[in-house]
């Protein structure tokens, strides 16, 4: 594997990083500032809006301007928002600061993978686009955590300039590491906007929204609900983080193995389980062993979900995936930031900090009936094209059908 892969993989490291760390340090933020645990909540939703604004704006963006380039200017963009995030003299200065950042987390995936499978070899092209995504899921375990660590000991404005200085670091190796490589064909976006007609790929994208919203109502307030239900001290959210932070590594890995043999079913067995482990957070927030391991499952599970949604709308939009893809990356924060506004909403309303698992349950439950009428639809067309196809069905296509 190239060295340039590093870059990429130490850039994704620094995203990953600072879309997640937020959650650990809501307490500090919102004292900081005098605002509420909702109002600061305001730092996730606006950080995962702009990620679903700026995936499609900068990846189309990204068709004219060489690839290399491209990458450093997103990282470029990365930097300026934490750094503004570190100096905020205002609540609202900071949240600027989160959309900037925001800007380049689609585009960046989306572009970076395309790069890493074209510095292999086509055998090896899957391997280096996973070598590039560890970044982010060791961000979750390491990164997320030690900026938690960081900010409750020294400062969160610490933290953030410290993520900065991690984009300087995946700046220069992309532009000492990354050879430079041809401008891409431009993309037509007709063909690319077209894909959007097709209504498994919006289903696909709404399981995505509501499926992944699940897992952020609950964990974008899981500092204030470890500490005052649980009764956990500020110091243990980080190695509760470690745990969410394991549990997506694993849930990964296992969606991905899964997803190429029983896509579907996988999106079964995760969403429900999901929506049953979040009802269930109600409940065992008030147990400290009960809710660490609560929330690792909800980290297992949620990204569970990750793979078969990804590959799903890949699926369905085959022929013009590029811009969908970058679409279905806005979507899971779409869903960050619908529910991490919901949640806040339930919590200002006086429910307490245990109610957005309750949302949380509901969006997971929601995404698992898009799913059941997804696979109900592509049946039912796969049906009516046999029928056209071949006048009247078999008795194994009936059979088919009726499965």
């Amino acid at each position: 594997m190239p060295l340039a892969l590093l870059a990429l993989a130490i850039g994704a490291f620094g995203i990953g990083t600072t879309e997640f760390v937020i959650m650990g340090l809501l307490p500090q933020v919102a004292g900081d500032f005098g605002v509420s645990i909702p109002t600061a909540g305001l730092l996730v939703t606006g950080y995962a809006l702009g990620v679903v604004i700026g995936a499609p704006l900068m990846t189309v963006l990204g068709t004219k301007v060489p690839r290399k380039r491209m990458l450093m200017l997103l990282m470029g963009l990365f930097i300026l928002g934490n750094l503004l995030s570190a100096v905020a003299p205002s609540f609202s200065v900071m949240l600027i600061g989160r959309v900037v950042a925001s800007f380049a987390h689609g585009a960046f995936f989306g572009i970076g993978s395309v790069v890493a499978a074209e510095l292999v070899a086509p055998d090896k092209k899957a391997g280096a686009i996973a070598m590039m995504f560890t970044g982010l899921t060791v961000a979750n375990v390491i990164g997320v955590p030690l900026g938690t660590l960081v900010g409750q000991s020294v400062g969160w404005r610490v933290t953030f300039a410290i993520v900065a200085g991690l984009g300087v670091i995946g700046l220069a190796g992309i532009a000492k590491l990354v050879p430079d490589l041809p401008k891409p064909e431009g993309v037509r976006l007709r063909h690319e906007l077209a894909a959007f007609k097709n209504t498994q790929v919006l289903l696909a994208m709404a399981m995505t929204v509501l499926g992944f919203g699940g897992v952020f109502a609950a964990i974008t307030y899981i500092a204030p609900m470890m500490t005052h239900v649980a009764g956990f001290a500020d110091g243990s959210v980080t190695w509760l983080l470690v745990l969410f932070g394991l549990g997506m590594v694993g849930g990964n890995l296992v969606g991905g193995k899964f997803a190429d043999r029983a896509l579907m079913p996988m999106l079964y067995v995760s969403l429900g389980a999901l929506a049953v482990v979040l009802a269930l957070f109600t409940v065992t927030a008030h147990n400290k062993i009960a809710a660490a391991v609560t929330i690792a499952l909800i980290g297992a599970l949620g990204f569970a979900t990750v793979p078969p949604l990804q590959k799903r709308v890949l699926d369905q939009a085959h022929g013009a995936p590029t811009l969908a893809s970058a679409v279905n990356i806005g979507a899971f924060n779409l869903g960050n930031a619908l529910s991490a506004w919901l949640g806040g909403i339930v919590i200002a309303a006086g429910f307490g900090y245990t109610a957005p698992n309750w949302v949380g349950a509901a969006l997971a439950a929601a995404a698992l009936v898009l799913a059941i009428l997804s696979a109900a639809l592509e049946r039912r067309t796969s049906a009516h094209g046999a029928v056209v196809a071949g006048g009247t069905p078999s008795a194994a296509q009936r059979a088919a059908v009726h499965h």
